[in-house]
């Protein structure tokens, strides 16, 4: 099939990104569309570290793990939507975004919000994923 590819892009017209992310990521025809749960920080040992950036490496790490279950990699990943609720230290986060997506960014949504499923829960990231 004839440009059967995820595409991403930040339009003309548009200012640049303010985060590392793509204005828009279209996806083909018949592509298989693959849908996580919110992932959480909770660690192999079902805990939840109190450090925010600690939440955030569990939260990468079972990411990683989800899209290894199904054969996905970065270059799936078409949407990221991220609830937070305390400030994210963004340096922390996209240095592991960066371990994860390389420069190759899908669209992003970002929430800072009162209370996730569990007291102990300080971020939560959905990924949307599509395979051609």
């Amino acid at each position: 099939m004839e440009n059967a590819k995820i595409v991403r892009k930040n339009p003309a017209g548009m200012p640049d990104p303010v985060g590392n992310y793509t204005h828009i990521t279209k996806i083909p025809r018949n592509a298989e569309l693959y849908v996580t749960s919110g992932q959480v920080g909770v660690d192999r040992n079902g805990s939840f570290p109190d450090p925010m950036n600690e939440q955030i490496k569990n939260t990468f790490d079972n990411i990683k793990t989800v899209l290894h279950s199904e054969e996905l990699t970065a270059e799936n990943i078409i949407k990221v939507n991220i609830w937070a609720t305390q400030k994210i230290d963004w340096d922390y986060l996209y240095a592991e975004w960066d371990k994860l997506f390389g420069s190759t960014y899908p669209a992003m949504t970002v929430g800072y919000i009162s209370e996730l499923g569990w007291p102990e829960i300080k971020i939560e990231i959905e990924v949307w994923a599509a395979k051609v």
